[in-house]
């Protein structure tokens, strides 16, 4: 194809882009792919597939030839983008520590001018962060396009393509399971039992999952064998896969529970996606008397508790934050933030009780979702890791 190609388009000065998809299907690509970087100097080569088969065959060849970029799904920030859709001009954030001082006024006025977030997060919720999936106008063939390339293009193609898995049925019951628990702690023995299937079958099945980036695993807070033993948290690579492959539709908006773990999903998707490359850390953590905090993200010792609270205000006051409460006073924790529902619920609380002396950022997660992605996007164009 290469040859052909230069026959009709003779060479010419500068750079040459070559852009290839699905490179790990071809025989040998990172052999190929070495010489082209050695001998073709002036190509500039591009190539997209699954993540794991790209890392681990390329690790060898690939030391000092070529940068590996792990992509996620759009952001909430990037699909305004690519629907172009009117949004509100709002200001940047670089970091959230500098709304710790903003005065009320400021936040009242910053929760009014993005309300019209609200509805589009919540359609972003049901269509994902897929970018065909995006494009379609209808959300009910959105939703259709993305179960299907799920289901029948990487549980059943990709699984047995690259990885030998001859048992599909029985994985895409194991994703089913996850699908309906997703953002929950995996109860593994109540899994094989209902799906009755051996231990180590869906321990490989969830490694694989994992591995081509479907879903993640959070492991919770601590050191030692105990956190190695406890039971993960588990969260789908976007919140919109659970809804399309349930058949959910539009029903997800009314149904409150699940809403709220689809944005729990989602909050974390952009947490995990704007510092994964700064090799941070992510657990959970639970306490006493089952006392949990969503999200804890470790940056160089600095523990930072995420607490996704989409309901009204009146379940968002400190009686419903014992757990942040707890896990502030044991860890000596300053600042944790609470991700709300309502534009309302956008204001600094001062703690100083059992032993927690902090401040807690209220933000909604339309507005914490549009920060995150649209800062991970200026840090990307700056060269920022």
């Amino acid at each position: 194809m290469l040859k052909l190609w230069r026959e009709f388009e003779p060479a010419r000065a500068g750079a040459e882009y070559l852009f290839l998809d699905e490179i790990q299907v071809a025989k040998d690509w990172q052999t190929w792919l070495k010489h082209q970087v050695d001998f073709e100097k002036r190509w500039r080569v591009a190539v997209t597939g699954s993540a794991t088969p790209l890392l681990i065959e390329g690790q060898e060849s690939g030391v000092g030839r070529w940068q590996t970029i792990r992509l996620a799904t759009l952001s909430f920030f990037e699909y305004l983008q690519i629907r172009k859709l009117p949004v509100p001009s709002l200001p940047s954030v670089g970091s959230w520590l500098e709304l710790f001082s903003w005065e009320k006024d400021r936040f009242v006025r910053l929760g009014e001018e993005g309300r019209p977030l609200v509805g589009l997060f919540h359609e972003y919720l049901l269509r994902g962060g897929f970018p065909q999936s995006a494009l379609v106008e209808s959300i009910h063939l959105a939703q259709k396009l993305l179960r299907e390339d799920i289901v029948d293009k990487v549980l059943k193609r990709d699984m047995t393509a690259l990885f030998g898995v001859r048992r599909i049925l029985e994985l895409e019951q194991v994703f089913l399971y996850l699908c309906l628990h997703d953002g929950g702690m995996l109860n593994l023995p109540e899994l094989c039992s209902n799906l009755q299937l051996k231990r180590p079958t869906v321990g490989s099945f969830i490694e694989l999952l994992e591995n081509t980036h479907l879903i993640h695993r959070l492991l919770p807070f601590g050191y030692g064998k105990q956190v190695l033993r406890a039971r993960p948290k588990i969260y789908l690579a976007d919140a919109a896969i659970g809804p399309s492959v349930l058949l959910k539709g539009k029903a997800l908006l009314e149904d409150s529970d699940a809403l709220g773990r689809a944005v729990e999903t989602a909050f974390f998707k952009h947490v995990f996606t704007r510092f994964y490359s700064s090799s941070i850390g992510f657990s959970y953590w639970r306490g006493k008397q089952d006392r949990e905090v969503d999200i804890i993200a470790d940056l160089n010792g600095r523990l930072v508790p995420f607490e996704v609270k989409y309901r009204s205000p009146q379940h968002t006051g400190i009686g419903d934050l014992k757990g942040l409460v707890e896990f502030c006073a044991e860890n000596r924790v300053e600042k944790a933030y609470v991700i709300t529902r309502e534009l309302d619920d956008f204001h600094v609380t001062n703690i100083d009780r059992q032993g927690a002396k902090a401040r807690f950022l209220h933000i909604p997660a339309p507005l914490a979702c549009y920060w995150l992605g649209r800062s991970e996007l200026e840090s990307a164009n700056r060269g920022e890791e």
